[in-house]
């Protein structure tokens, strides 16, 4: 696979998005990030990543963003909501950016949702499934959609999100059982790790720390992302 240079990421304003697109701008990659509002625009464009303001549950946004002048190599998502929320992007803005990736004729789509999704919902503990079953719903839909696209996809569903420093001892693992703590600087690293790597192509896989997997869970294999 050759290098990808220019990335498009929706969620870059916080949490996991914002970690993703520090670190591909550390090293050189050119991110287009799609803003809701401009509250984080010149803390953003100060890294060198270009914004543009839009909705991603607007369509129209979307394409604009999307399918400019530069050719974009993949796209990445972060973007969802927490259950108190109003109209959810989980499915309806990630179903955009997954459409306009298909128009545009993208490599690579990235879609970070959540341990809890999908066949991963056997993980979840009862009392957290039910609080967040609104969004799970959404999320799986999203993966559906993107599974359905035609897209080479990979789908990384991280467990427990923390804010402290990245430890390096993220793993992903194709084990659906599998449940912990990761922190979002950990996840970043493993989706920037996963863009250049074609051992996750068409894969959904489950990220955690390798230090925080939960007491009582069955062994299991990590993913190698060194081919």
């Amino acid at each position: 696979m050759t290098n990808p240079s220019n990335i498009f990421i929706g969620g870059a304003s916080r949490g996991v998005g914002r970690e993703i697109a520090k670190y591909l701008t550390a090293q050189n990659f050119k991110i287009k990030a799609l803003l809701r509002t401009a509250d984080t625009a010149a803390e953003l464009e100060a890294i060198g990543i270009q914004t543009v303001l839009g909705n991603a549950l607007n369509m129209s946004d979307v394409e604009r963003a999307i399918l400019a002048n530069d050719r974009i190599y993949a796209v990445i998502s972060t973007i969802g909501g927490l259950p108190q929320d109003g109209e959810k992007a989980d499915f309806l803005g990630n179903k955009n950016l997954i459409d306009a990736a298909v128009k545009a004729g993208v490599q690579k789509f990235i879609l970070v949702t959540s341990i809890g999704t999908g066949n991963s919902v056997v993980a979840m503990p009862p009392q957290a499934l039910e609080a967040l079953r609104p969004v799970l719903i959404e999320k799986e839909k999203a993966e559906q959609h993107l599974i359905a696209s035609g897209l080479t996809y990979t789908i990384i569903r991280p467990g427990g999100l923390k804010s402290e420093p990245a430890t390096g001892n993220g793993i992903l693992t194709e084990d659906p059982r599998i449940i912990g703590s990761i922190n979002r600087a950990d996840v970043a690293q493993l989706v920037v790790r996963s863009l250049i790597s074609d051992s996750v192509n068409n894969k959904i896989l489950s990220a955690v720390d390798r230090n925080m997997v939960y007491p009582g869970q069955p062994e299991f294999v990590e993913l190698s992302l060194d081919q």
